[in-house]
């Protein structure tokens, strides 16, 4: 898979020409189904991600990502014993034409009926945030995902976060901000009553995403804010960097970093804060 670049954007193009949409769908069940399928279902079991009466808003960025979900949202509904409701929302936060055109077509080849509605968030990260635009892009871009399925009457919104972004936004917190903190695969809304966030791909790896993105003949977008293009890496894409190469000498290192949110150790950390209160061990250091 290569870059193209043009217009502020990186568009992963695969090496083989775009599949049928049956095949596509098939693949998922099939081909990919211990990759993809049965990692998307037993991330939905685990953390009860959906259940009878949902009505689940799919935040559609144009990514392999969530363009991944989408189809596997669409299979879940075909397929599966739970009675839900499903909207396909897409922001368009300032795209060039050729990159909205681009993500206009995925969607309907792919049969993912979108909601597209209009922002100026590039317009605004460029005024107020152009040094450190993804963090503040991404803040925002949620914000006006929570309020349109908000809208559409809504009680959950997923996005397509995956295993490689929870690993990844563990260590940056570790390593940058000093804290152990980590992405969870749902929570409630403190801005949007009613509302939940809903990360249903929290188990499956971004290889596999990039495998399935290429062999089905998908152009996903990538990154098209000419804000970001501006900046040269980010922390990111070192701490991405950092665990391939511990990958080299440590294999399972990987899986190490994802479980070490599920096993911690109360009794032999320094503190911690809950619903916005700190602790220190110290203040139950005497108790029996």
């Amino acid at each position: 898979m290569s870059n193209i670049a043009g217009s502020g954007c990186d568009i992963l193009v695969p090496f083989n020409e775009r599949k049928p949409l049956k095949e596509i769908e098939k693949s998922i069940i099939k081909r990919y189904r211990k990759e993809l399928w049965s990692r998307f279902i037993k991330a939905i079991k685990d953390f009860e991600l959906v259940k009878d009466g949902d009505k689940i808003a799919l935040g559609i960025s144009g990514g392999k990502d969530s363009i991944l979900m989408a189809k596997l949202f669409q299979e879940l509904k075909r397929h599966g014993q739970i009675k839900f409701e499903l909207e396909f929302i897409a922001m368009d936060p300032g795209y060039h034409p050729n990159i909205k055109e681009l993500l206009i077509d995925n969607c309907n080849y792919l049969n993912i009926p979108i909601h597209l509605f209009e922002s100026d968030i590039f317009k605004i990260i460029d005024n107020i945030a152009s040094d450190y635009p993804c963090y503040m892009c991404a803040k925002m871009r949620r914000g006006a995902l929570y309020s349109k399925a908000q809208e559409l009457g809504c009680n959950k919104l997923a996005l397509g976060h995956h295993f490689n972004d929870v690993i990844e936004t563990t260590m940056l917190n570790i390593l940058y901000a000093g804290s152990f903190k980590t992405m969870l695969p749902k929570l409630k809304s403190s801005n949007f009553e009613g509302l939940e966030l809903i990360r249903p791909l929290y188990y499956v790896r971004e290889k596999d995403i990039e495998r399935f993105t290429q062999n089905s003949g998908i152009w996903p977008l990538n990154c098209a804010c000419m804000v970001a293009a501006k900046k040269t890496g980010s922390k990111r894409n070192e701490i991405k960097q950092m665990i391939k190469q511990l990958k080299d000498n440590f294999s399972e290192v990987d899986k190490s970093i994802f479980k070490a949110a599920q096993n911690v150790n109360m009794n032999a950390i320094l503190g911690w804060e809950k619903d916005g209160q700190k602790y220190s061990y110290l203040d139950f250091y005497d108790e029996t």
